[in-house]
């Protein structure tokens, strides 16, 4: 397979992506949209002309609930939605809990939220979303844990609140893959990105010593920024990259960063960076994943 890359590095923001393209009557939906790179992805799309739903837990004016931890609430949202949607920014997510925490539906909060949520949302709009595009936001915390399959809650083995993570940033990747597998007839492409380290309130669980590991932090408690981390603006590039730029029309099931397609190779601790891991983009896992979480929210 042929990586896809584009004019644009590292550090193009999410307007430079779309200068000169028109989304005037198009329709977006961006989870997590308020704050942080979910803000700038969303005043890139309206920069340039398209329509865009916020869908937060807290909403502002002119914004809509959706709580991705409650399928009900996904469902909710699902039914008040009429016409056509052009696309869907899957971003919004949650960071190393320090304690297990569950959902309505038993699910590890972390998944739940970074993974089912976002299925429920995205498989119940199918309809509205035909000929559409779907950016899933991941994380290079793929490459460190597969999907676990055989305990995914944590109800056996002790919980480790980065495995978790990493485990629901896998589940992302794999819903990208998933959907172009499932809904070939359909026109909609998937894919799922890294969006690089940026300082948002995802970190708010991570404490001091991780966030000095991180490079974000000095030794004083002061957050910095070193040449690789990113602002909002920068870190949103890549979801309108996939969600709506002409050069990314008719690619599908792939990992991006960077602007570029990541190349693939096996995962674990010593994974190099700027890839995906095997797990992450296996067919078999993504159909598996599929099952089981259509198991879970099917009939709502």
């Amino acid at each position: 397979m042929t990586l896809i890359t584009t004019p644009f590095g590292p550090k193009a923001t999410a307007a430079q992506i779309l200068d000169g393209v028109d989304l005037g009557g198009r329709r977006y939906i961006v989870t997590g949209g308020s704050s942080g790179i979910g803000r700038a992805t969303t005043e890139a799309l309206r920069g340039a002309g398209a329509e865009v739903t916020v869908a937060t837990r807290s909403p502002g004016p002119g914004e809509r609930h959706v709580d991705l931890t409650d399928l009900d609430s996904v469902a909710t949202f699902v039914a008040g939605w009429s016409g056509p949607l052009d696309g869907i920014v899957a971003n919004a997510g949650i960071m190393a809990l320090p304690r297990r925490e569950t959902s309505r539906d038993g699910w590890e909060l972390q998944l739940a939220t970074n993974f089912l949520g976002h299925f429920a949302l995205i498989t119940g709009l199918r309809e509205n979303l035909r000929g559409g595009r779907v950016a899933i936001v991941s994380s290079g915390a793929q490459l460190r844990a597969p999907f676990d399959f055989d305990d995914p809650q944590f109800e056996r083995r002790p919980y480790d609140r980065w495995a978790a993570y990493s485990r629901s940033k896998t589940a992302g990747v794999l819903l990208a893959v998933a959907i172009g597998r499932r809904w070939p007839g359909d026109g909609i492409a998937a894919n799922a990105l890294d969006p690089g380290y940026i300082h948002t309130r995802l970190q708010r669980h991570v404490d001091r010593a991780t966030m000095r590991g991180f490079g974000g932090m000095d030794a004083d408690g002061n957050l910095i920024m070193p040449d690789f981390y990113k602002t909002p603006e920068q870190g949103a590039a890549t979801s309108v990259l996939l969600v709506a730029s002409p050069l990314l029309d008719g690619v599908t099931g792939r990992y991006f960063l960077d602007n570029r397609q990541a190349p693939t190779g096996p995962g674990g601790p010593d994974a190099p960076a700027g890839t995906v891991a095997d797990w992450s983009v296996d067919p078999a896992a993504a159909d598996r994943l599929w099952d089981l979480a259509l198991t879970v929210t099917a009939g709502r």
